[in-house]
């Protein structure tokens, strides 16, 4: 009698411990996680980041129970080389991305390939754009560690041609729809029976614009209607997946992400200077939502964040080891979400321009691959099988000074402008000036000597790292 009444002791001792576990917001199960990423969507271009006019009900509502990044940039100001540290964490000239169209080194380990390992099942929709739809092809979604695929080379719309794990097909309807339509049904199949990781990779905002809401009237006789038409469609696809997440009853255990690839297409609503394409906020700065209600209450975050730290946060929030894992630019920001620790030790550090981008017409490209596979020939594209992947520039011991590189040490912000001739040094205090209009560079030597350090030694790092340097352990 006395074990058994010693075994209900322990039992509800256990049950107790649950049940506090629980309470505090934390679960012995590993969470669903979805990464959802806008394609040109400027951190102004959302109502509850004080937009005038534009319609996100869904993202303002998401706002209110989410962890709000309000001080989160982009890797780059152009899209393949945000999505490549968004897989990787580390910085995109690091693992092959510096410019769009590029393609990410098969030797680079991707948030897909180690949550892989520790059993959750994996799933890339939408938009890919570095590295090949081929299934042959090591660049591809399932060789960097994605199960289930639904992809498109670079931004689509309307009647897209995809590859669906490697089968070539034409889509009928909006590409975003469509891209939604199958996170959803992958969602409603498989989320009952495993954690799922699943990668949601919008071709909106991106012009030329075809896509629209619901309301296709919306914006009639506003300047860029287009744009801020397909944004309001986006909001109603996340609107779509979180309701289908309650549906599903796993709203709670499931952590939801969504930001942008890079700045806007609209100077005046880009929340800072320039837009897409620029190393200035405007370029970078992006809307950044952090839902997972198991585990964290709504806050606000105004520490620098970026989105090379999707990768390191993701990791610790998982429970997952990586081995060898190389270098990373980003951090993990479970520290700064619960309010422990507010400063930023790892500055930001952009670098663009380095090299130029290369061209990717995605419906071009994938319509010949589906003539060629339907009529059972050899690929028409043998040149985007691998691209540059295995090739491994040198550099001199100086750096390579090219484009224009930027180094954010809270609250001051270094920039280096190369041409042939000279560098321009800018310095800018974003705190009191995040318009970046004062250049404190002249009067503020101090500052600009250790940031220029800083942003030195870091570039250094980063070709070293291009050199493969990275990957000899």
């Amino acid at each position: 009698m006395q074990n058994r009444s010693t075994l209900f002791s322990h039992l509800g001792l256990l049950l107790c411990f649950a049940l506090s576990f629980s309470t505090l917001g934390f679960s012995a199960q590993p969470p669903h996680i979805i990464l959802v990423m806008a394609d040109d969507q400027g951190y102004g271009d959302c109502g509850y980041t004080g937009h005038p006019f534009i319609k996100t009900p869904h993202l303002d509502d998401m706002a209110k129970h989410s962890v709000v990044f309000d001080r989160f940039h982009a890797a780059a100001p152009v899209c393949s080389p945000t999505r490549a540290a968004v897989l990787t964490g580390r910085h995109p000239i690091r693992t092959n991305v510096p410019n769009h169209g590029h393609y990410l080194r098969p030797q680079e380990i991707t948030i897909a390939e180690a949550l892989k390992k520790t059993g959750y099942l994996t799933a890339h929709f939408g938009k890919w754009h570095i590295g090949s739809v081929q299934k042959e092809s090591p660049t591809c979604p399932g060789a960097q560690g994605f199960d289930h695929w639904l992809t498109g080379l670079n931004f689509f719309d309307r009647d897209p041609y995809l590859s669906l794990n490697g089968s070539h097909q034409q889509f009928k309807g909006q590409g975003s729809v469509i891209t939604m339509d199958h996170a959803l049904a992958h969602l409603k199949k498989h989320a009952a029976s495993q954690p799922t990781f699943t990668v949601i990779w919008f071709p909106s905002p991106h012009d030329p614009h075809r896509e629209t809401s619901a309301n296709s009237e919306l914006y009639k006789g506003k300047p860029h209607a287009g744009y801020f038409q397909e944004i309001t469609l986006l909001d109603e696809q996340v609107g779509r997946l979180r309701q289908t997440l309650r549906d599903l009853n796993i709203e709670k255990e499931t952590l939801l992400w969504y930001t942008s690839d890079n700045g806007g297409l609209v100077k005046e609503s880009s929340g800072g200077r320039e837009k897409k394409g620029s190393i200035y906020q405007g370029g970078l700065r992006v809307p950044s939502l952090l839902e997972y209600p198991a585990r964290f209450q709504p806050n606000t975050v105004s520490t620098p964040s970026s989105s090379s730290d999707i990768y390191p946060t993701l990791l610790a929030l998982s429970k997952t080891t990586v081995e060898n894992q190389p270098i990373l630019d980003g951090i993990d920001l479970t520290p700064f979400i619960e309010g422990k620790q507010t400063v930023r030790l790892k500055p930001l550090a952009f670098w663009h321009l380095f090299t130029d981008g290369q061209a990717t017409f995605s419906d071009r490209f994938i319509k010949q691959l589906m003539e060629a596979q339907q009529a059972g020939k050899e690929t028409p594209l043998p040149e985007r099988l691998l691209k540059n992947v295995k090739e491994f520039p040198t550099y001199s011991k100086k750096s390579h000074q090219k484009g224009h590189a930027a180094l954010t040490d809270w609250p001051y912000k270094v920039h280096a402008i190369y041409n042939k001739k000279k560098t321009t040094w800018e310095l800018y205090n974003l705190e009191e000036d995040p318009m970046e209009t004062t250049n404190l560079a002249p009067e503020d030597p101090d500052h600009l000597s250790d940031l220029k350090s800083k942003l030195t030694t870091w570039q250094k790092s980063v070709l070293r790292s291009h050199e493969g340097k990275d990957y000899l352990r």
